[in-house]
């Protein structure tokens, strides 16, 4: 992709899959079709589909890679038809509730069947502590693959799609606390933790976190618009700048939030990051970290190990 830096590779950490397995679990007593007519979104025929229109989207727009985020949980059968289909164009993590029966065993099948690369948790929306025994069960099972990734989902969250279709959104905020990440983080050193959207309203608990574990990385993504929950005048650039402070540009990742057809990707999220890190200076070898560098070795650092 053209840059103000020159031509660099790009990646998205965060791209969510919305196969037909998460049209269906929104449907309740509506078909599929009736659930993409009422939020304006183009339902997939399938996987492959999905997968193809995806790489093609990415192709357009001068995107090398994709983390794919699965976003039903356990929904690993769609995610690895789109790693199968394009094993140099995608890497994936799908939602895992660890306190539904047998995450470990879910894991080790997603990981040598589907080829994914981690998991997606977010104890907020499914009611749990990260302190919780089959939390850290489920990871340590990741650390016995070394390369393995685990986002973690903080700070506030807003699902208007739910609330077109009439359907609760019942999260609990006290799940909500990068700090929660801390123990868990330390004690599994091999396993990299990505939290999403810089802390999503959580920046300086993230950013405590990642001071203190170099294993915790933060994602760029979305609209960032939890900035309006801070204090005095914030704004990408003065994000940007203590992000890169506190972690270096090693362990920031580019991510869009991009999730829905006929939208596709959000070209402008990329624009707008790429100001701020244009408007503080940021050199080209940091500009390539960030924008693609740090999540292709994520990637790629599954088939390596």
């Amino acid at each position: 992709m053209h840059t103000p830096w020159g031509e660099i590779p790009v990646a998205d950490a965060h791209v969510h899959f919305f196969s037909p397995a998460f049209f269906r679990s929104l449907a309740e007593h509506r078909s599929e079709s009736e659930v993409a007519s009422l939020l304006g979104w183009e339902a997939p025929l399938d996987s492959d589909d999905l997968a193809d229109r995806w790489a093609l989207e990415l192709e357009r727009h001068g995107v090398e890679r994709a983390m794919l985020i699965a976003s039903v949980p356990n929904d690993t059968e769609s995610v690895g038809v789109a790693i199968a289909d394009y094993p140099d164009r995608f890497g994936a993590v799908y939602m895992a509730n660890p306190m539904l029966p047998s995450p470990d065993i879910r894991f080790e099948s997603a990981y040598s069947e589907d080829g994914v690369n981690g998991v997606f948790l977010f104890p907020a929306m499914h009611r749990y502590s990260l302190h919780e025994n089959k939390v850290w069960a489920l990871i340590q099972v990741l650390a016995g693959h070394p390369g393995s990734v685990a986002y973690v989902h903080c700070g506030a969250l807003s699902l208007g799609f739910r609330k077109k279709l009439g359907l609760p959104s019942h999260f609990d905020m006290r799940f909500s606390n990068p700090i929660d990440l801390h123990e868990l983080a330390s004690n599994f050193p091999r396993v990299k933790f990505v939290i999403p959207h810089f802390g999503a309203g959580f920046f300086r608990e993230a950013l405590m976190v990642a001071d203190l574990c170099p294993n915790v990385y933060l994602d760029t993504s979305s609209s960032n618009s939890w900035m309006r929950y801070e204090t005095g005048d914030v704004d990408l650039a003065v994000v940007f700048r203590k992000a890169l402070e506190v972690l270096g540009p090693q362990r920031l990742l580019f991510g869009s939030d991009s999730s829905w057809f006929p939208r596709g990707w959000i070209a402008a999220r990329i624009n707008d990051q790429i100001d701020a890190l244009r408007r503080i200076g940021v050199e080209e070898e940091a500009a390539r970290s960030i924008l693609g560098g740090n999540l292709m070795r994520i990637i790629d650092a599954r088939d390596t190990n």
